[in-house]
């Protein structure tokens, strides 16, 4: 049996110099929400359009184009067994063995710029399906759950406990549950929504980022946020759901040493 649990229009908020209150700032947001999701549904027609006219697709590209898929497939499972290997000789590597960190962590990774650095312990479900910028830094016990494409930009800091998580399940257990496959296996149906984290992002501990969710360049989100909606850039924004608490401005910059 098995269970699997396991575009940027942000210019137009460029940038923050105004005073915003939080009523404009959440109107933004909605405003934003709603503009993604009609690319998103745009992207997700035109997902697989290059197949010649009755050629049955993989479930690896049904899954990438955000439609039910069967995570029992053998490709699937063998992409899965693939990072899970890899993540457990990163997880086991020690301090002092940076180089072979370095290795793992860009065969895991579908790309990645240079200078990232991942604390142990990091899971992913398929590694190949998330890229991340240069000069990224995530604590301890980052799982990156990449059913659908996540994009992580440059400059980007996690703390620990942080969450990708695009995958979705249906509502109704009609269409959840577990079922029988013609050659008699089990399987649930799945689906996922892709994530695309902007540069120069800080997601603080226990941060949890759902499947759907875009996060504007320069953006803080507070510790024990889980992300349901887009997040505008350069805000700061924190909670359960999580909504923006208030712009980032000047006033917030710190006298760095030498300063």
């Amino acid at each position: 049996m098995t269970i699997h649990h396991d575009k940027m229009a942000y210019g137009k908020l460029d940038p923050l110099q105004e005073e915003l209150s939080l009523e404009k700032l959440n109107a933004m947001a909605d405003l934003l929400n709603e503009e993604n999701a009609g690319e998103r549904s745009a992207e997700g027609e035109g997902a697989g359009a290059g197949k010649p006219r009755g050629q049955v697709r993989t479930e690896r590209e049904k899954m990438l184009a955000g439609e039910l898929y069967d995570p029992s497939d053998a490709e699937l499972t063998a992409l899965r067994t693939r990072v899970r290997k890899l993540a457990r000789a990163f997880n086991d590597t020690d301090e002092e063995e940076e180089e072979q960190r370095q290795e793992l962590l860009h065969a895991m990774f579908g790309d990645c710029g240079e200078d990232i650095h991942c604390e142990p312990p990091l899971r992913f479900d398929y590694g190949a399906h998330t890229t991340v910028g240069e000069h990224f830094f995530a604590n301890f016990n980052l799982v990156v759950l990449d059913c659908a494409p996540v994009k992580i930009g440059r400059q980007c800091f996690f703390g620990p406990n942080v969450t990708i998580a695009p995958p979705c399940h249906p509502l109704l257990a009609c269409d959840r549950n577990i079922r029988r496959a013609p050659d008699g296996h089990w399987f649930d149906y799945e689906y996922a929504k892709p994530i695309t984290i902007g540069d120069e992002v800080w997601l603080a501990s226990n941060v949890v980022v759902c499947g759907g969710v875009t996060i504007g360049d320069g953006a803080v989100i507070g510790a024990g946020s889980v992300v349901t909606r887009d997040i505008p850039a350069r805000v700061f924004a924190a909670g359960n759901p999580c909504r923006v608490i208030r712009p980032l401005t000047d006033k917030d910059k710190m006298r760095m040493p030498g300063e």
